[in-house]
């Protein structure tokens, strides 16, 4: 049976995880009862498994999954390790510490948006391990498709990437991962001529993604072995880029097997990142197959192996042969963006909510968060229950808080900031490619919303086989992209359509951008009342609703101006035996603008914070009582 090993790429909502579906229904492997019965989210997917990734339809995570297939031309069997990786660029350190298992890509490109910024992270990763892609051109049937536009703009971008001569000479597959049909001819993609499968598909993967290790394989030519029998004739190495948990057998390494063989109760060296040797015995070795995992009596070099009984295992360690400790390169991540302080949560509803509330469970916590998620970062502030966790985004950390919260936790978290950098003397801080698409009558708004947050205009033009559809790409700082979602949305009513990748390191260009508006704050705790919100109509917007119970120092609403205000919602409507024209009119109660976690975490400035429990999110200054934010004058305070 041959192997092939391939990644699905793809910037965020191009199609990677439909796909991925389609080609598991399309195998042969299952019955199609089966499969629908593990779908589910917004989307019905299969492979987006975890709840955060059904409630926000977009892939978190990268998994393995593999499929057998019998090309009906020679009668050869097929074994395709799949490896769905997310789309978002908050997430890319998921995609860097995946792509080294692969010989190929799928790079998946939307027929009608084309290549956008995170096409071109990815890319250039897969690019720099040597992978050879293949084209799909994605939601063909859109009404919108503009096919040959968006194969001249992959093309171009290739280039731009400096792009080897094998990649450059690309198949192309015209496909709809929604409906479950790709083909090789232009002409096919015509309704009525379409194919009924993804046959084209499957047969372009066998054709062009190389064996591991075949005759001049890039990615076998980049670990240094031009043949299979020479890398089986090594000795064993393999990077864990992954980890699994069991409750039963504890850690479980992933990683392919770069060289040699491997077998349960074989001993094995572990050498961790950090070079220390300690000789284990391994007790079982498990290969992908179709969405779970089997028993191996061995796996070969080019094949993904899950390792069981290895202590100690981290991601970026290598399992080497026991006598021959040959550590590899460590997976490369880009370094995080964005830190933010998480702290335990010490407001008068602390404990109400929550089973882990001390600062112990959640340093515990976020050391755990270490061992898989290989783009965080944490350190201790010293003195205090209080932790600087650093990520790629906003996203990023914004998902491991939300997981926290589910999981029982209870804790506060601090404005987030960019992480600032020295180069040659200079601060610099992180600047980042923002592409908007939208429509032409909201082209001014938007370009007078991005430019007075300090964006540099660097591209336009009409968006090729569009009507009426203008694109644009900015150079902005990254400090400028908190907040700058909702209010772009609000600005052109929800049509625009905006993405942000990481491009580089400038320095500081003056202050970052401030709220416009202050903040209603409670100044008495209780009970909110619908009688209170009445006498306050006029002051703003709230965020809470009557029945509500609040504290002192808590943010309750957004003011009309642009300064903070202390306002009383626990007073209720005096109970009297005398009446006066007008008084019993119905309460006049706005609806409460309710605020994600992230909404929150945009939101909020230096000195207030976000306090998290597993039932509710909630805003607060970080001095509560009035005289305590007066002597401190709102001095901005290390988070």
């Amino acid at each position: 049976m041959e192997l092939r090993n391939l990644a699905i790429i793809a910037h965020v909502d191009h199609g990677k995880t439909t796909l991925t579906d389609r080609l598991l229904y399309q195998s042969g492997m299952f019955r199609t009862e089966d499969l629908d019965k593990l779908a589910g989210g917004q989307h019905g997917l299969i492979m987006d498994s975890g709840d955060l990734e059904r409630e926000r339809g977009i892939t978190i995570t990268a998994k393995n999954c593999a499929v057998r297939w019998t090309d009906a031309r020679t009668g050869k069997d097929y074994k395709l390790n799949l490896i769905d990786t997310p789309g978002h660029a908050d997430f890319g350190g998921e995609v860097e510490r995946v792509l080294n298992m692969a010989d190929g890509c799928l790079l998946v490109v939307d027929s009608f948006e084309g290549p956008m910024p995170q096409t071109r992270f990815v890319l250039s990763k897969a690019l720099a391990l040597g992978l050879k892609p293949i084209v799909i051109i994605n939601k063909i049937d859109k009404p919108s498709a503009r096919p040959d536009a968006v194969v001249n703009e992959v093309f171009d971008l290739l280039v731009a990437l400096e792009a080897p001569e094998y990649a450059l000479d690309f198949p192309i597959v015209y496909a709809s991962g929604r409906e479950g049909w790709g083909t090789l001819d232009r002409a096919k993609t015509e309704e009525g001529k379409r194919p009924k499968d993804l046959l084209e598909l499957f047969q372009a993967i066998v054709d062009h993604i190389p064996a591991p290790y075949a005759p001049g394989s890039p990615r076998g030519s980049a670990a240094g072995f031009k043949s299979r029998e020479e890398a089986l004739a090594h000795s064993l190495q393999i990077m864990v880029t992954s980890i699994l948990y069991s409750d039963y057998v504890g850690r479980i390494a992933v990683g392919r097997v770069t060289a040699g063989t491997i077998r349960p109760s074989m001993p094995v060296s572990l050498v961790t990142r950090g070079g220390e040797v300690s000789r284990q015995r391994v007790l079982k070795v498990e290969v992908f197959e179709a969405l779970g995992r089997a028993e191996a009596k061995e796996v070969t070099a080019g094949d993904i192996v899950a390792v069981i009984g290895v202590e100690g295992v981290e991601i970026g360690a290598t399992i080497a042969d026991a006598d021959n400790p040959v550590a590899l390169p460590p997976v490369s991540v880009d370094e995080p963006t964005v830190t933010m302080a998480f702290r335990v949560n010490d407001s008068p509803f602390a404990g109400r909510d929550g089973k882990f509330v001390t600062g112990r469970q959640v340093g515990d916590r976020l050391t755990r968060e270490l061992e898989r998620n290989v783009a965080l970062r944490v350190e201790r502030e010293p003195g205090a229950d209080a932790f600087q966790v650093s990520g790629r985004g906003l996203m990023h950390l914004g998902v491991l808080i939300e997981t926290m919260r589910r999981e029982g936790y209870e804790l506060q978290v601090g404005k987030p900031r960019v992480i600032l950098k020295e180069v040659d003397g200079v601060t610099c801080e992180p600047v980042e490619t923002l592409a908007v698409d939208c429509p032409e009558s909201c082209q001014s708004d938007v370009m007078s919303l991005v430019l007075g947050r300090k964006g540099e205009l660097r591209h336009m033009d009409a968006k090729a086989g569009t009507s009426g559809w203008i694109h644009m790409e900015f150079k902005i700082p990254s400090r400028s992209l908190f907040g700058l979602r909702t209010m772009m949305l609000t600005t052109t009513r929800g049509e625009a359509v905006m993405y942000h990748t990481l491009l580089g390191y400038e320095p500081v260009r003056g202050e970052p951008p401030r709220r416009p508006a202050g903040v209603l704050i409670a100044g008495e705790p209780g009970q909110v009342f619908a009688y209170s919100l009445d006498r306050l109509y006029d002051r703003g917007d709230f965020f809470v609703s009557p029945g509500d119970e609040v504290y002192e120092g808590m943010v309750v609403g957004e003011h009309c101006k642009d300064n903070d205000l202390v306002i009383n919602l626990s007073h209720n409507k005096k109970l009297t035996n005398v009446r006066a024209a007008g008084s019993d009119d119905a309460a006049r109660i706005k609806p409460p603008r309710k605020m994600s976690l992230e909404a929150c975490l945009e939101y909020i400035e230096i000195d207030e914070l976000v306090e998290v429990t597993p039932n509710f999110i909630r805003m607060r200054k970080r001095h509560l009582t009035e005289n305590d934010r007066k002597r401190f004058d709102k001095q901005a305070v290390p988070a």
